[in-house]
């Protein structure tokens, strides 16, 4: 009976048919597994904890499975240890909260997310590139200022305090601007390092008895460098960026100026960084070797200063290697120095048709420095200080430095303003009469040699500095102790145990002392800001001279509409920002100002480059450290924080309130300063570099980092090709270099791949064209018809340097070319645009139709189409999409269709395009090679091997000459800067 009953209970099949048993079997189980863990619960069952029970299958009701051994009678483990789990549900084990406990948060990370050599943790990483102090150093109020306290401030003679009063005052008498130009390696940046020694404490703390700079190895430049701001500047040697610094300076009456002496480099790559301290200087101070005089970089430097009209200082420098070096005769030394002056000026002659004064040193223009020894003086400040000396012993000035007698008299009669005009040229002093004559032959002999009295120049400047020199390098200590005593110069023992340079130091400096003379000289000779401040206008303001703002501006108006002119960007310590000098010619600026920034392109039509943006901070530049105030006033050159992210190269800074534009102007008055502009140095950078991310995922860092060069240097340049790659521009192998270290470690710090270097190329034509080009547009409406012929010589340097503007009305444009080039009077009157820049492009647009042929009105209609398909046409050529150069281009019939909608943008532009391509292929199109002009310094005994070495790469020479004076011969050549990779290291 029991088998059919189970046989009743499955199918043929095997399968349960029978009644449901889910709720008995499931009380069955529950009820024995309970009476079970009843009996037989061991005595650590309290341990196994509830989430362990759910985690391992305990509760779940219905679904639960047990396993029964022996009916349940020997089972020894709780009810949650007796379930079945699952292999996913496992734990294996531990987890951070059971381990950490719940209050701490835990990270868990992958194996293969992070490579073995990256760290988990990295560690701060600090960059090095700059030498500029840290910001975050204790600050104290004084007033207006806020004042930073440094470490060396009690080596400072002048206070930051007084420093920022003399910046929040109101007159700019006090205050002067110069930028310090020249050649590279004429002692710039030492001289710089001469005036700084002279703010400090005489041989403070640190620097032993002979002041800083003898502490320094000669190999190193005898100097600390302090606006070499950069590391990579103190380890090439040479400067990179131009440096400004205030610096409160005493002339010689004892009255402070506080001068801002901007330091360039003298490097020919690094003629962009001068060109932009000359936009916001008031005066240039061109420093010259005493030996190698003129050099090519000194030329560019004095047309740029000639365009810009800045007043013009002579600085000849290193003028103890006439001494120490060539050991010229003191009459040879004089005849040095004054061909090195009339060199200058009949090169400022030539190029300003005799618009600049005379350099002389009689007329307090020209001043004599040796950075290296620690000297600077012009012939006034000499006159003064040698008159000062006659009152010594008369008898020891004889023994140590010969004699000539009535030494008082000489003294007594003159004032140092008249002896300083004596002191040069064709000036003699009759011993006998102790009159000054104008020829040796008009004066009594000698009477203790018997020869003819010798230049005022020679007999009281460089000989006695010869005998200073001979003392310090061979005399015995007694007889250079007891010389130096006779011109108030007191030597310690130390001082005169040391070698020849470290004496030569100290000597130098206690006998002139602080150099007054280039002060005076600045003062004198370079005007206030207020002063300067109308012709600064005139030149770099783009916008009407007859505005309230421009009038503010020429007053230097400290109340007046807030005007900045930004010139230059300098990157933060971090690498990551950059704070802006500028000018402020109108206003003043304090932090926390909200202000508007206009970029080059901005106009009152279109405000698309404007931004605003809030000024963080207000400094003075002081080198390698900065002042922070919190007022400046018009007049003043600073830097500021929180404007850079909407600067591309330069910028004009004005309030943001429309009260800061005064009364009628508005807003839409204001017009921005003038973008920078590079003529001599070929107006933009030929040599060309493409770069690409080692990792391509870092492409977004390079793209930013590109950014941040193009800011910081500006000639360079960044494009994007139509292939994809990403150009990077500039003016040579050194600025190419620089660019590369920058965008690596400074602004990007990734690794860079680059290809070899290439060279732009610019499109032109030697010929009329051929035939009449004619183009139709898509809609076959309407026709257009160019041609192409080369441009007058010189016209597109003009056209580059931004002397013919097109706003200029009829008259004044149509008389310039008919004076300058002999156009007709219609062609001179016809000129539609410039490309492809709009203001300074090296090609012309001329409209040539006549109204008895062309609707006028029509063809003005489309003007606007025309002019930007030709300016398109001109950016990239039809031969290898290069820009085009000195190409002028005529329309000379159009036909266009009566309803606008059928001559729109569309239809014209790349119309015009083809056919302005068109018109210069047939017109025997040229590719244009760049160029470098070549100076080479090399004695005349090497000369002749220069030539092969130029010839293998294609370059040859244009003329050699020695250099007066010195054994060394000066060489001018021509290379192509295409072959021009490697040649300093083959020559």
């Amino acid at each position: 009976m029991a088998d059919n009953d189970q046989q009743d209970l499955y199918d043929e099949f095997g399968n349960y048919v029978g009644p449901d048993l889910d709720d008995s079997s499931s009380d069955d189980d529950s009820s024995d597994a309970s009476s079970a863990a009843g009996r037989h619960a061991p005595d650590d069952a309290s341990d196994v904890s509830e989430d362990d029970i759910s985690r391992d299958g305990g509760g779940r009701g219905d679904d639960q499975l047990a396993l029964h051994g022996d009916g349940g009678e020997n089972m020894g483990l709780a009810p949650g240890a007796s379930a079945i789990v699952l292999h996913e549900d496992k734990v294996h084990y531990p987890s951070a909260e059971d381990v950490y406990g719940e209050g701490v948060r835990t990270a868990v990370l992958d194996e293969d997310t992070m490579d073995l050599e990256e760290p988990i943790v990295e560690p701060v990483k600090r960059k090095n590139f700059s030498l500029m102090r840290d910001e975050n150093e204790e600050r104290e109020a004084y007033g207006d200022g806020m004042i930073q306290k440094e470490e060396n401030k009690e080596d400072d003679l002048v206070s930051d305090r007084y420093l920022a009063s003399l910046v929040a005052n109101e007159t700019t008498r006090t205050r002067r601007s110069v930028a310090l130009v020249g050649h590279l390696h004429t002692g710039k940046t030492s001289l710089v390092d001469l005036l700084i020694e002279q703010t400090k404490v005489p041989f403070s703390k640190g620097f032993g008895i002979h002041g800083p700079r003898s502490a320094m190895e000669a190999h190193r430049g005898g100097g600390p460098r302090t606006t070499d701001t950069l590391q990579s500047e103190q380890d090439r040697q040479l400067s990179i960026k131009s440096c400004p610094i205030t610096l409160c300076l005493p002339d010689t009456r004892g009255k402070t100026y506080a001068l801002t002496t901007i330091d360039c480099p003298g490097h020919t790559n690094f003629h962009d960084e001068s060109v932009a301290s000359l936009r916001v200087a008031d005066g240039a101070a061109l420093v010259v070797d005493a030996i190698e005089g003129i050099m090519l970089h000194t030329e560019m430097l004095l047309r740029q200063i000639i365009s810009e009209g800045l007043p013009l200082v002579l600085i000849i420098n290193k003028i103890d290697r006439l001494v120490l070096e060539l050991k010229l005769p003191p009459d040879d030394m004089y005849h040095k120095l004054r061909n090195v002056i009339d060199s200058v000026n009949a090169y400022v002659s030539h190029h300003s048709n005799g618009r600049y004064p005379k350099l002389s040193p009689d007329r307090g223009n020209v001043i004599f420095a040796s950075s290296m020894h620690g000297y600077a003086f012009s012939l006034e400040s000499f006159a003064t200080q040698y008159l000062d000396q006659l009152d010594f012993d008369v008898e020891e000035e004889e023994d140590a430095f010969g004699s000539f007698k009535n030494h008082g008299g000489l003294g007594r009669n003159l004032t140092p303003e008249a002896f300083a005009k004596r002191l040069w040229g064709n000036a003699y002093l009759d011993p006998k009469t102790r009159t000054f004559q104008r020829r040796s032959n008009e004066c009594a002999p000698d009477p203790v040699t018997g020869l003819s009295p010798k230049r005022t120049f020679v007999q009281f400047v460089l000989e006695p500095l010869y005998k200073m020199y001979t003392l310090c390098l061979g005399e015995p200590e007694k007889d250079v102790e007891k010389a130096f005593r006779s011109l108030g110069v007191l030597l310690g023992k130390e001082h005169l145990r040391s070698s020849a340079r470290p004496l030569m130091r100290v000597v130098f400096r206690k006998y002139f002392g602080t150099s007054t003379g280039f002060v005076d000289t600045i003062v004198q000779h370079v005007p206030s800001p207020a002063a300067a401040a109308k012709g600064k206008v005139a030149r770099c303001y783009s916008g009407p001279l007859s505005s309230r703002v421009v009038e503010s501006m020429i007053k230097c108006d400290s109340h007046g509409p807030l005007v900045i002119h930004v010139a230059k960007l300098y990157a933060e310590p971090d690498g990551q920002s950059f704070s802006a000098f500028g000018r402020i010619y109108s206003g003043s600026v304090k932090p926390g100002d909200r202000v508007k920034v206009l970029g080059e392109a901005y106009t009152p039509d279109d405000d698309e480059d404007m931004a605003f943006a809030t000024v963080s901070s207000v400094w003075i530049p002081r080198g390698r450290t900065r002042t922070e105030v919190m007022m400046a006033r018009a007049g003043n050159w600073v830097l500021l924080g929180g404007v850079d992210s909407d600067i591309i190269k330069t910028a004009t800074i004005v309030g943001a309130g429309k009260s800061n534009f005064g009364g009628d102007d508005g807003d839409g008055e204001i017009h921005v300063f003038s973008p920078l502009k590079f003529p001599h140095a070929g107006g933009e950078s030929t040599m060309k570099l493409a770069v690409e991310p080692l990792n391509p995922a870092e492409l977004p860092k390079m793209i930013e980092g590109l950014r941040r060069v193009s800011k910081s240097y500006p000639m360079s340049t960044t494009r994007v090709e139509e292939s994809g790659e990403h150009i990077l521009f500039g003016t040579g192998e050194l600025y190419l270099d620089c660019l590369m270290h920058d965008l690596r470690t400074v602004y990007s710090d990734i690794e860079v791949k680059v290809a070899d270097p290439v060279v732009g190329f610019r499109e032109t034509v030697v010929e009329t064209s051929s035939i009449k080009c004619t183009s139709e547009t898509a809609n076959k409406r309407n026709t257009l018809t160019f041609t192409a012929e080369p441009l007058d010589d010189g016209l597109a340097e003009k056209l580059e340097a931004g002397k013919v503007n097109l706003n200029w009305d009829n008259k004044k444009l149509g008389r310039f070319f008919q004076t300058k080039y002999d156009w007709d009077l219609l062609s001179s009157r016809s000129v539609w645009a410039f490309g492809s820049s709009p203001t300074h492009g090296t090609n012309i647009l001329l409209d040539d139709t006549l109204p008895s042929e062309v609707d006028k009105s029509l063809l003005l209609s489309c003007k606007p189409s025309i002019v930007q398909g030709f300016q398109w046409a001109t950016r990239e050529g039809p031969l290898c999409e290069e820009p085009v150069r000195s190409t002028k281009f005529k329309i000379l019939d159009v036909a266009l269709a009566d309803k606008g909608i059928h001559r729109g943008g569309g239809q014209i532009i790349p119309t015009a395009r083809k056919t302005v391509h068109s018109a210069l292929l047939t017109a025997t199109p040229r590719l244009m090679e760049p160029w470098y002009q070549l100076q080479i310094q090399c004695p005349g005994s090497i000369v002749n091997a220069i030539q092969p070495v130029l010839a293998k790469r294609r370059g040859h020479i244009v003329h050699d000459k020695p250099i007066p004076g010195s054994p060394l011969f000066s060489v001018k050549a021509f290379i192509p800067v295409l072959d021009s990779f490697g040649f300093e290291t083959d020559l």
